[in-house]
C-alpha cells in the first residue's frame, strides 16, 4: 500500500490548527449580575464570553479591576489583555467591538417620594443627575453632558449613586435596571434604602453589551474568533439563566 505523505502532512497540519487551544485574557469589573469575581460563575456576561471562546476551542481568563483601570489595562500596547467587557458601543480608535453579547435595560433610579418626569433626554437638565465615572451612557445623554447642557454629579460606583438618590442628594442616577435590582436584593449597604428608591418608568434605552477588543492585530484576531463563537451559542438563553 502506497502512502500519500503530502495528504497525510496536510491532514496533520489541519488537525493541529483545530486542536491548538489558546488562552485569551480580558479585564472586567464587579458589575453584578453581569460580571463579578464573587458571583456564581462570575456573572452572566462572563458566562457568555467563556462559552463563546470555548465553542472555538479556547479558554478565557478574566481579571477584575475598578472600571477605569480595567479599560486602561486593556488599552495599553503589548498588554496581555486583549480587551475588556461588558461595554456599551461607542466611537473609539483604541477599541474594536465584538458582535452583541446580550442586552441591558438602561434607565434612571429615582426617589419614590419624588419621582422625576421627562419626555426628552434634554429634560433631565432640570434635575440633579448622577452618573458613574468613565461609564458610557447613551449617545444623546453623553453628548448633552459633553456640551454641558446636563451637568451631572460623577461618582465611582452605582451603589454610591443609589445611596445619594435615597438620601435626596440627587434626583436621579443613570443605572442598568438589572444592576439596580441585584443591588437592592444583595447589597447590605442598601438594605435600609429598599423602600426609598425605584426605577423610573421610562427607560433611556435597551443597551446591547459587547467585548471591547484592543484595536490592534491581536485584538482583531480575538474579535474574529469571539464573534464566530458567539454565533455557535444561545446568548439569550445563557443571559436569561444567569440574570435570574
Amino acid at each position: 500500500m502506497k502512502f500519500n505523505y503530502a495528504i497525510l502532512g496536510l491532514l496533520f497540519a489541519v488537525g493541529s490548527v483545530s486542536t491548538h487551544a489558546e488562552t485569551v485574557n480580558l479585564t472586567s469589573l464587579d458589575w453584578a449580575p453581569y460580571s463579578g469575581k464573587s458571583l456564581e460563575n462570575r456573572g452572566a456576561s462572563v458566562v457568555v464570553a467563556q462559552a463563546a471562546f470555548k465553542a472555538m476551542g479556547h479558554e478565557l481568563v478574566v481579571d477584575f479591576f475598578p472600571w477605569s483601570r480595567a479599560v486602561k489595562l486593556a488599552s495599553e500596547p503589548g498588554s496581555k489583555y486583549a480587551g475588556y467587557f461588558p461595554e456599551y458601543l461607542y466611537e473609539s480608535n483604541e477599541f474594536t467591538f465584538s458582535a452583541p453579547m446580550g442586552q441591558g435595560p438602561l434607565g434612571l433610579v429615582e426617589n419614590i417620594a419624588s419621582p422625576i418626569s421627562w419626555a426628552e433626554v434634554s429634560d433631565l437638565a432640570k434635575y440633579k443627575l448622577g452618573v458613574v465615572q468613565d461609564y458610557v451612557n447613551t449617545e444623546e445623554l453623553d453628548a448633552l453632558i459633553a456640551s454641558k447642557v446636563i451637568k451631572p454629579q460623577v461618582v465611582t460606583s452605582d451603589e454610591i449613586n443609589v445611596q445619594k438618590v435615597a438620601g435626596g442628594r440627587i434626583d436621579a442616577a443613570v443605572i442598568d435596571a438589572n444592576v439596580f435590582n441585584y443591588m437592592l436584593a444583595n447589597s447590605s449597604k442598601l438594605v435600609k434604602n429598599k423602600d426609598k428608591v425605584q426605577m423610573n418608568t421610562k427607560l433611556l434605552m435597551n443597551k446591547e453589551l459587547y467585548v471591547a477588543f484592543r484595536n490592534d492585530a491581536d485584538g482583531k484576531k480575538w474579535q474574529e474568533i469571539y464573534n464566530q463563537g458567539l454565533a455557535k451559542i444561545d446568548i439569550d438563553a445563557l443571559m436569561a439563566e444567569h440574570l435570574k
